[in-house]
This record gives structure tokens, C-alpha cells and sequence, in this order.
């Protein structure tokens, strides 16, 4: 149910990190990853199933909004998530989708 604006003690700008802010250039992250990154924590860091199903929340929306400067890359396996990373020129140069 909506809350009046009066009823919180604080409110806070809605930033979000850039790619360039959140991704190591030469790095690829999954999805989890990203989640876990947009949250400040180690892209490794051990979360319950519960907390990641709300981080990705976050992750899937961030990733479409800043699709165009990230790659991403098949999974390793079949049953494994993809990976993604910040767009360099270098690495789109060969692809026909970079004319």
C-alpha cells in the first residue's frame, strides 16, 4: 500500500552506478554478480536465495538500461548464466552488429 512521503524519516536521490563505476574494464560478471556489485557487496559475497531473487531485481533492469555500453558473452555451459562486461570498441570491431 503507497505511503506518504511525510510518513518516512529520510529520503534519498534514486542514483544508480554507471557500468564504468561498477565493472573492472577487462572483467566479465554474471548477472549475480552484478546484483551483488549494485549492492555494494563482493561479487562473490554468500547471500540466502531469497535476498539474491530481490537483487536481481535490481541487476536485470540495470543491465537493459545500460545495454549499450556492455558485451556480454555465452555461457561457459549450458545450465551457466551468461557474462557481461564493459564495451570497448575492440571488442564489437568484427561483429556485424557494430556497423
Amino acid at each position: 500500500m503507497p505511503r506518504a512521503k511525510e510518513s518516512f524519516d529520510a529520503l534519498h536521490p534514486c542514483d544508480f552506478y554507471t557500468p564504468e563505476e561498477l565493472l573492472v574494464e577487462d572483467q566479465m560478471y554474471t548477472i549475480y554478480e552484478i546484483a551483488r556489485l549494485l549492492q555494494g557487496l563482493d561479487p562473490d559475497a554468500e547471500i540466502d536465495e531469497e535476498t539474491e531473487s530481490v537483487l536481481l531485481d535490481w541487476a536485470v533492469p540495470w543491465v537493459m538500461n545500460n545495454a549499450d555500453d556492455l558485451v556480454v558473452a555465452d555461457p561457459p555451459a549450458e545450465d551457466a548464466p551468461g557474462y557481461y562486461g564493459l564495451r570497448q570498441p575492440e571488442d564489437v570491431a568484427d561483429s556485424p552488429d557494430s556497423e
